[in-house]
């Protein structure tokens, strides 16, 4: 009676997981295969998809403009993932104290993440003009002469203004993270370390870091995939110039679809979810392994 319970059980947890399977394969399994299918074809958009086979891959690998915008998409992932999640650490730290006002600075940090990164970027883009924006009519007021500086001109200054202008945006996101993570941390395992005599920083490297090791995984997995995977800000602010020098692999994929570059595009967007696939698997391989050391 026992096994046929069990039996019964069994199945119908597999009958109630059908339905996110049947929605796992419609929505990212099926467009997968297919665009796998279209990455090998020359194909418009519009009449029928040829097959020419690694062509597609082939020019992908002998374009400048494309390689130079894999350039810049790890650039900029290397620069935001990172700062992402420290300061969304330092953010987290410090918000858990008790004090005085401390909601109305969380929301006041969080409140960026909500705002379309569009949106987000155009208000970026009227602080940062050059001789007419915010930014320069302030320090104008102060005597201090920005005359011939434009942050947005530049290919490195641009590129900087834009990993800030994300990491500005998105820290109230990977605060809020960690700081369900801290929440949850029992309070007798920082009494019990401090009886121990240690310090704030003992704690923090050996209690605090370690039982945070979810919440950590969470903010790197998903800060590399929306840094590796950036659009809106580039659009926004300098539209991938001047010329294509701050241009990403997702506007360059864009472009191409545009461009009536169909079977191409897709396998460029093939390739950058193979660049976005490779960190993750390191990341995460990385992470287990640590854990079997805590």
């Amino acid at each position: 009676m026992a096994s046929v319970s069990h039996r019964f059980g069994s199945n119908l947890h597999k009958l109630m997981t059908l339905p996110a399977v049947m929605l796992f394969g419609l929505f990212f399994i099926y467009p997968l295969l297919r665009g796998i299918g279209l990455s090998f074809t020359d194909w418009d958009g519009i009449s029928p998809p040829r097959f020419i086979g690694l062509r597609n891959f082939v020019d992908f690998f002998n374009d400048a403009r494309a390689l130079h915008d894999v350039k810049n998409t790890v650039l900029f992932a290397l620069g935001s993932a990172p700062l992402l999640n420290v300061f969304g650490l330092l953010y987290a730290l410090l918000l858990d104290r008790d004090f005085k006002g401390r909601s109305f600075v969380r929301a006041a940090v969080y409140l960026p993440a909500v705002i379309s990164p569009l949106i987000m970027g155009y208000v970026w883009y009227f602080i940062l003009q050059p001789e007419r924006g915010f930014l320069f009519r302030l320090l104008d007021s102060l005597n201090i002469d920005l005359s011939s500086t434009n942050w947005l001109a530049g290919a490195n200054t641009a590129l900087a203004v834009l990993v800030l202008v994300n990491v500005w945006q998105y820290v109230g996101m990977t605060m809020v993270v960690y700081l369900a993570g801290l929440q949850s941390i029992p309070v007798q395992l920082f009494e019990a370390a401090r009886i121990d005599g240690a310090d704030y920083l003992g704690m923090l490297r050996y209690v605090t870091i370690p039982l945070l090791a979810p919440a950590i995984k969470i903010n790197v997995v998903t800060n590399i995939i929306g840094s590796l995977a950036v659009f809106e800000v580039i659009m926004a602010l300098t539209e991938g110039g001047p010329g294509y020098s701050t241009e990403s692999l997702s506007i360059y994929i864009m472009r191409m679809c545009y461009g009536n570059f169909t079977g191409y595009s897709t396998a460029v967007a093939i390739i950058l979810f193979f660049i976005i696939l490779a960190p993750i698997v390191a990341y995460l391989r990385f992470a287990r392994s640590r854990e079997v050391e805590f």
